[in-house]
């Protein structure tokens, strides 16, 4: 029977030092994250200090004069425009344009959402509060597009108020939303959101074919098969074309045009401008914070230690750390972001057709750190570019050989599809198929899958859902 018994045993094993942890978690965070983590560091130690009289590098500087051409804008004199719109503006706007107390954001449109919306245009209806708050919970059960998804009996039990003559009140409060701005909105289906704005066609035979077929045959015109409905309907061609087309421009999501959450900010952490015909990259100063040691503190507890200010010691030590490794992350990211755009000027002159592939042992070779180091420096960075802000990881592909012997990063090749699809014209569509094949005449070696894979990661429908719509979002919502 054994018995449990303990031994010593010597082994080498490689762990983290408390100091290398903080220099990872720093390196991998965002931006905004990075910034947090600095802010409370500086709270808890004594001996940390957020700089902020720090000023931008002589990069910074060049790159902050330097104008930030886009492709195909033209130089615009702004000192001019303004002088001009100053002198047409109202003399209040202009007293307080140069008010230092005067925010323009507060002149600034702000983003209405729906629900909002069409609460506003409730407000100013004369209902009773019992009839307004019925209006009001159809209102609020409208998904993000506008329609209500939940039936009339599953809101009035939720209400509790679920009777004969209470789904009497509901039916006529779901009238008046549907009667409100934008037209279509409270519907049920897509045919009823389509009859709904069908109300405004002055043509009374026109508005009653459109009718009939949204209601009966919307399967029909998702697919294009207009003869077919001439024969059901009975109807010459012609008309059926008229119909169809004015049903194309109506809105099936009326309400994808207000905006729901608040927009997305991306603070771009490295910046990159071509000066005098070069490319320039510098850090973005703003989005960097800075910190330092406290120079007297540290003085003061050096001058004054005693034998058991071992804690003191200890939050000195980690406010050293931190200032290394936060100088160290900021060198880091751009060594790294610098070696990308040494890789990667074509696509700064040309745009996403010029992309070329990049691996992360390419960068790191160059940079001379790990390929995880990069791996995790490129996540959640950004770099600003002429074509717009890019996260540092956009910029890393495999290559795709071609019969000519080189390489094309997949973005290449997902800009050349979307090119392709965008020139089609109406009579001629391209099918994966059709895009695999002359991709294939031009010498890219791609399956019809990958080429399938490509555009729905560009959300383009497929070519038989694009295939007889103007509208793409309309034909996705006929066709669901």
């Amino acid at each position: 029977m054994s018995a449990p018994k303990m031994q010593a045993r010597l082994s080498q094993t490689a762990s983290f030092s408390p100091r290398l942890q903080q220099a990872v978690r720093l390196l991998q965070m965002s931006t905004m994250d990075y910034a947090q983590a600095l802010l409370e560091a500086a709270q808890a130690n004594p001996f940390l200090e957020v700089d902020d009289s720090a000023v931008p590098s002589a990069d910074e500087d060049r790159l902050a004069d330097a104008p930030l051409t886009i492709p195909g804008d033209a130089e615009i004199d702004w000192a001019q425009r303004l002088d001009r719109m100053g002198d047409q503006g109202p003399p209040s706007a202009q007293r307080l344009s140069h008010d230092e107390s005067f925010d323009h954001l507060q002149h600034a449109p702000a983003p209405v959402s729906l629900r909002q919306h069409l609460h506003a245009q409730l407000g100013v209806l004369r209902l009773d509060a019992r009839d307004g708050a019925f209006a009001r919970a159809v209102v609020e059960a409208l998904d993000d597009d506008g329609y209500l998804r939940v039936s009339l009996e599953e809101l009035g039990t939720a209400f509790g108020e679920s009777g004969v003559d209470e789904m009497r009140e509901w039916r006529m409060a779901l009238r008046r939303v549907q009667a409100l701005d934008p037209l279509g909105v409270a519907a049920r289906t897509v045919s009823e959101c389509l009859s709904l704005q069908l109300e405004r066609a002055n043509d009374p035979a026109l508005r009653t074919l459109a009718r009939r077929i949204a209601r009966d045959h919307l399967d029909l015109l998702a697919a294009r098969k207009l003869a077919k409905l001439s024969a059901l309907l009975g109807t010459e061609d012609a008309a059926v074309q008229r119909a169809v087309e004015f049903i194309l421009g109506l809105e099936a999501r009326p309400g994808s045009r207000f905006s729901e959450g608040a927009a997305r900010i991306v603070v771009p952490d490295v910046i990159v401008r071509k000066v005098r015909g070069v490319w320039k990259t510098a850090l973005n100063g703003s989005a960097m914070p800075r910190v330092r040691v406290h120079e007297s503190y540290a003085e003061m507890f050096e001058k004054h230690r005693q034998h058991d200010d071992a804690a003191l010691k200890d939050c000195l030590n980690q406010a050293r750390w931190t200032v290394q490794n936060a100088a160290q992350r900021v060198s880091t990211v751009l060594e790294i972001a610098m070696a990308i755009v040494e890789r990667q000027k074509l696509f700064l002159e040309y745009g996403e057709l010029a992309m070329k592939p990049l691996g992360l042992r390419e960068v790191a070779d160059e940079v001379g750190v790990h390929p995880s180091t990069v791996s995790r420096a490129v996540h959640h960075k950004y770099l600003a570019t002429p074509h717009g802000v890019f996260e540092l990881h956009h910029f890393f592909s495999r290559g795709m050989v071609h019969s000519g012997g080189g390489e094309s990063a997949p973005i290449a090749l997902q800009a050349l599809i979307r090119d392709l699809i965008g020139s089609e014209s109406a009579d001629t569509r391209w099918s994966d198929a059709a895009l695999a094949r002359e991709l294939s005449q031009q010498g890219f070696r791609i399956a019809r899958r990958t080429v399938t894979k490509y555009r729905q990661g560009l959300d383009i429908e497929s070519v038989e859902r694009r295939r007889g719509a103007s509208d793409l979002r309309l034909a996705a919502g006929l066709s669901s």
